[in-house]
């Protein structure tokens, strides 16, 4: 093993102390080492209750434990309101995707901008394997973080099984992942898995929680799963007009989604308070 100076063993005490705390930081006794991450960020329980509006007037009459708001229209007194009323606020931002109206918008290359997004105006996918879009989206965490948000949901992070317009494989997606939980944890954010269900077994190490849409209407639920043997709750939306209109339909609903122990909202798609129903007993 290298030794160190004994010049630099208070610049490595300093190290050690910082809020990403190590143990095994130092060396000495021949054994073998163990690393462990105490974490200083939030980090919800699965039994969290939410609620979720990215367009209009944040309606704050909600007796809830934890607000999902948009990053860019939500501003700092907002989020700040919500904290004094004893909310924990996480900031949707899409990581994935280039929205033509976001005030950031001229600042992304347009070699790193490709195909639109089906159904969705104005909205392009991003080549997130672009150093230059990494720099953006580190941008955007630091914009969360001085907003003072306890988290971020990063949204359309999963291009590869789409037709972005560039040759994204899964490993990329993973390794994009992987870039966008460590840096917000190192802001003291807390950071949550946007759907990608088919990777939450490889990816749940990596978050604090999932926001999933319509895993119940698609029959993709039980992947989630690993997230509540973990202790991490699963923040579900479903939209379909049958759990709205019919009672029996919706009653089935929150009984699966209860016995899962998943946080579930029937939501309008426009995520604009119109319309709210939870299944949260």
């Amino acid at each position: 093993m290298l030794r160190l100076p004994k010049s630099l063993t208070p610049l490595l005490l300093i190290v050690c102390t910082t809020s990403l705390i190590l143990t095994g930081c130092g060396g000495g006794g021949g054994g073998s080492e163990s690393t462990t991450v105490v974490k200083t960020w939030y980090q919800p329980s699965i039994n969290t209750s939410w609620h979720w509006q990215l367009l209009g007037d944040i309606n704050t009459d909600y007796s809830v434990e934890l607000y999902d708001v948009d990053l860019f229209n939500t501003s700092s007194e907002q989020i700040a309101a919500l904290q004094v009323a004893g909310k924990k606020v996480i900031c949707y931002f899409s990581a994935g995707s280039h929205e033509a109206w976001r005030e950031d918008a001229a600042l992304f290359p347009e070699a790193a901008i490709g195909s639109a997004l089906p159904e969705w105006d104005r909205e392009r996918w991003l080549d997130i394997r672009s150093s230059e879009v990494h720099q953006l989206m580190l941008a955007r965490l630091d914009l969360a973080k001085s907003k003072g948000c306890d988290g971020v949901e990063p949204d359309n992070t999963d291009a590869y099984l789409n037709d972005p317009g560039f040759p994204i494989s899964r490993a990329d997606q993973i390794e994009y992942h992987r870039f966008l939980a460590e840096q917000a944890h190192a802001r003291d954010l807390a950071i949550g898995l946007k759907n990608n269900s088919e990777n939450a077994a490889q990816l749940v190490d990596l978050f604090d929680f999932t926001v999933n849409e319509q895993c119940f209407e698609y029959n993709e639920c039980e992947a989630l799963s690993v997230f509540i043997a973990q202790g991490k709750p699963v923040f579900n939306a479903e939209y379909s007009a049958k759990y709205k209109q019919n009672t029996t339909e919706r009653n089935l609903l929150c009984a699966s989604a209860n016995a899962l122990q998943f946080q579930t909202l029937i939501l309008p798609l426009e995520l604009n308070d119109s319309y709210r129903d939870s299944c949260t007993l």
